[in-house]
């Protein structure tokens, strides 16, 4: 065999394991495709789109099947870990979206689990005023309860009598809890605290009410927004059951034309100068007369 012919059939054999290498590669990777596109995974979706700073429901999730190679990193696969502690969203998630860890606000406990900042509505401002027991409605506060906030202080300019007076209707509780407090004597007193949602106007009237007087609120029925008419309290008003009169309507006053009479108009009469009478005497020889006459009869 020449040197020629053994180079040719090399070359041969060379390309034909290449080509059942190639092969086999080709089936290789379809299989394990196929295996890989078979292979799902149960992931919990949106039902809905839940838009956000949502605090999700049973209703608003559901679970469906999902590729496994598409799965992202902090997916949830039971809708209990969602809806149990009330999860809520910090990004709109769209129906049909598998819902993550970082479209939540992080679980309590966890890192960054201060999702207070979370709750407040845009525009609006997260207010902690200390009460005791008693002004916090005996521990029935929770979260997404209304109140009205009372407040009680002397008033300005009158010695030894104070007001009680509503200041603040139908505001949103958004948490309730307790802080410690150091005493003068330097032991520590519980204080319970509640979280109030508010306007930054309304932050300010708060705010300095409870620099001026004592808090008390009052728990509102879910379902009752209506603004109450109430126009404060004074010890007198509650000793005497009387409370301020209400100022009675002014009429307007009614026109009244008046009609000015003049007084008659008196004839005028002519003043007539008194009339200048001329004595004349004349003397005719020895016979003298007197004769008198007026301008008038003087022009004849």
């Amino acid at each position: 065999m020449t040197r020629q012919k053994t180079v040719m059939i090399v070359t041969a054999l060379a390309i034909v394991f290449a080509v059942v290498a190639a092969g086999l590669v080709y089936n290789y990777l379809r299989k394990e495709d196929q295996s890989k596109a078979g292979k799902v995974q149960n992931l919990v979706v949106a039902a809905m789109e839940i838009p956000i700073g949502t605090k999700i429901t049973e209703t608003m999730v559901k679970t469906a099947p999902w590729p496994s190679e598409s799965v992202q990193p902090g997916s949830v696969t039971d809708p209990k870990a969602l809806t149990g502690p009330g999860r809520i969203t910090i990004k709109t998630i769209a129906a049909g979206e598998p819902i993550t860890e970082q479209k939540l606000v992080p679980a309590a406990g966890s890192a960054g689990a201060g999702f207070m900042t979370y709750r407040v509505p845009p525009g609006h401002r997260a207010v902690t005023v200390a009460v005791n027991e008693v002004a916090g409605v005996a521990g029935f506060l929770s979260p997404d309860n209304k109140v009205d906030v009372v407040l009680t202080t002397p008033i300005p300019g009158k010695q030894n009598e104070s007001i009680s007076k509503i200041v603040l209707q139908n505001v949103p509780v958004l948490a309730t809890g307790q802080i410690a407090q150091e005493q003068k004597d330097g032991k520590p007193i519980v204080v319970p605290t509640v979280t109030l949602d508010l306007t930054p106007e309304d932050s300010e009237k708060l705010v300095l009410a409870a620099s001026k007087g004592s808090l008390q609120l009052l728990l509102r029925n879910f379902s009752d927004a209506t603004p109450a008419a109430a126009r404060g309290a004074t010890i007198g008003k509650v000793l005497t059951g009387i409370s301020s009169p209400e100022k009675p309507a002014v009429a307007a006053p009614s026109t009244v034309r008046i009609i000015r009479l003049a007084p008659p108009r008196k004839a005028k009469v002519k003043a007539t100068a008194p009339s200048t009478v001329y004595t004349v005497d004349v003397i005719r020889g020895k016979e003298r007369s007197t004769k008198q006459f007026t301008p008038a009869e003087s022009g004849r």
